[in-house]
């Protein structure tokens, strides 16, 4: 949801800082204030082409900055994680525009293409307007919508999990296929050379624990000499014949102390500990012993280890893994050797196995495009319904399902969806995305995502001029729309008629002004009475009167009765 807009020398606007919150926001102000120009700096963040003509007269950048909270933008989210450039429930867009037609983009302050702007904001923003980019003419985007207004999201699962595992048995069938087909010399000479490589690392121990052994026993002949000297002094200091010996100092101490004892408690638990000082003592003789027992300078051993340790990174170099990684190297060899050896059979095995997971695609591809032809007559209908509602009677919405052509599974089941229109009676219907006049194109956009109750994942949308060409019982009827739009989706909507306007949660003005001889526009968020006049202003013209004020209420309390 966007929470914060700052603009700065952005076309004919100075510095504007806007807030936004949950439901319908409406924007209004006089023909030529500028109030699409909120919208612009949207598509503009959204990664729009830049055009050095927005940025202010006499400025040397245009500045742009957006704020949202993914509180409810799993998709969003996840793209960030994904990306590494996320930044917990936060999310910030930045784009600057230098008159000279440089720009630069930032994502949550860190520098980003224009493909990475414009794929994470089609996840934040739907901008639907007469000249924008709209993420609903998409046939992906069409097919998303269906099956998020169907429910459809176990089904896709199901079917995306088995055209995954049936893509996997393909490729599998593919590869062994590759390397028998016409080559049986080169698959025979394959596993000669496996074999050979698998007896050259059997003759060594190239398991870790063996390595480590290895390892340990060439340190102790390495220094064997150094070892045997060091065990030969500790053993003599300890129960030798040298002078004053560790354990008979250790008696001599505490017969010293035995004699004054008694005079002094705590000198007991002295003793205790010489005791057991005596006793680690006596152990760690007992262990130097075992030590010194093993210890032998061998030439002929030494040089043995040598050789085996160089015969380890001789083959770790020519497999080029550490020493530790041989044993891992070795099992990969010998797993393919064995998939060599048993292609013919793995292959024979695959056809079975494809036959049953092209049928297990098919079983719930068929389940998915049932319950897709369903969503769509229900969601044709209450478009239909509401197309006639906003204003454009005869009108017609169809989803159109077409079977996907092709000889692999594809995960998004078998069909593609396309939405058609007719805005008049008698006209045959045509794709969305052909629909000529943007009026019309924005309130079918508003019906479909009115009829889909905001199923889509993008969780703000953005009207502008959706009321145009229509006025009276059908205006309002826009307006109640989008308000009902709201409740489940943030809303935004540029619009020039009271009845839309007086539906908004909350109301922006856009208000222009001449400074110097140059055009400038400001924007104010309205209180309950700036807003009751600016309604009065939208109905009545330039000249204000009662009667336009007393209209202005009712259709305030209107709107606040219907909520």
């Amino acid at each position: 949801m966007l929470t914060h807009l700052a603009i700065r020398d952005f076309a004919v606007v100075t510095a504007a800082e806007l807030e936004f919150d949950a439901g319908l926001t409406v924007i209004s102000g006089e023909t030529g204030a500028g109030k699409s120009l909120l919208v612009d700096a949207l598509g503009f963040l959204s990664g729009q082409r830049a055009d050095s003509g927005m940025v202010r007269h006499g400025a040397e950048r245009a500045e742009l900055h957006a704020e949202f909270d993914l509180a409810a933008s799993d998709a969003a989210r996840q793209w960030l994680l994904e990306q590494e450039l996320d930044d917990g429930d936060a999310c910030q867009l930045r784009r600057t525009l230098r008159a000279d037609g440089g720009s630069r983009a930032w994502i949550n302050g860190r520098p980003a293409p224009l493909s990475q702007l414009a794929t994470l904001a089609g996840l934040l923003v739907e901008i639907h307007g007469q000249h924008e980019h709209q993420a609903l003419l998409s046939r992906a985007s069409q097919l998303a919508l269906l099956d998020a207004f169907g429910g459809h999201g176990a089904r896709l699962e199901a079917v995306a999990a088995a055209a995954a595992h049936w893509n996997a048995l393909l490729r599998e069938r593919d590869a062994l296929a590759r390397a028998r087909e016409g080559r049986p010399g080169d698959v025979a000479e394959r596993g000669e050379w496996l074999e050979h490589q698998l007896a050259e690392l059997d003759r060594e121990p190239i398991d870790p624990a063996a390595i480590a052994d290895l390892d340990a026993a060439h340190r102790r002949q390495a220094h064997s000499s150094a070892l045997i000297a060091a065990c030969d002094a500790a053993l003599a200091q300890l129960d030798g014949d040298v002078h004053a010996a560790v354990p008979r100092q250790l008696r001599q101490l505490q017969g010293t102390l035995a004699g004054v004892q008694e005079h002094e408690p705590r000198l007991a638990e002295v003793d205790a500990m010489l005791d057991a000082a005596a006793i680690q003592i006596d152990e760690a003789g007992v262990l130097l012993e075992r030590i010194r027992a093993d210890l032998d300078v061998d030439p002929a051993q030494f040089d043995e280890l040598e050789r085996r340790i160089a015969r380890l990174h001789e083959l770790s170099r020519k497999h080029r893994v550490s020493p530790d990684g041989l044993a891992a190297q070795r099992d990969a060899l010998a797993a393919e050797l064995d998939a060599l050896r048993n292609a013919a059979v793995r292959l024979e095995a695959l056809d079975g196995e494809i036959t049953a997971a092209a049928a297990a695609w098919r079983t719930a591809a068929d389940a998915l495009g049932k319950a897709r032809a369903k969503a769509g007559k229900a969601l044709s209908k209450a478009t239909t319904a509401l197309i006639a509602e906003l204003g454009m009677g005869g009108g017609r919405f169809e989803v159109a399902i077409e079977p996907v052509e092709g000889d692999r599974p594809d995960p998004q089941g078998g069909e593609r969806v396309e939405f058609l229109v007719s805005a008049n009676a008698g006209q045959p219907p045509r794709p969305l995305r052909k629909v000529a006049s943007g009026g019309e194109l924005s309130r079918i956009s508003l019906a479909i995502e009115v009829a889909a109750l905001g199923h889509d994942a993008v969780p703000t949308m953005v009207f502008d001029e959706v009321d145009s060409g229509i006025g009276g019982a059908t205006a309002e009827i826009v307006g109640q729309k989008l308000r009902a739009l709201g409740a489940t989706r943030q809303v935004l909507c540029v619009t020039h008629l009271p009845q839309v306007a007086a539906q908004g949660h909350r109301h922006y003005r856009v208000s222009k002004a001449q400074d110097a001889g140059v055009t400038r526009s400001a924007v104010q968020l309205l209180d309950a009475g700036e807003r009751q006049e600016e309604l009065a202003r939208m109905l009545g013209g330039v000249e204000v009167s009662t009667e336009a004020r007393a209209a202005a209420k009712r259709l305030l309390e209107g709107a606040e009765a219907g909520s």
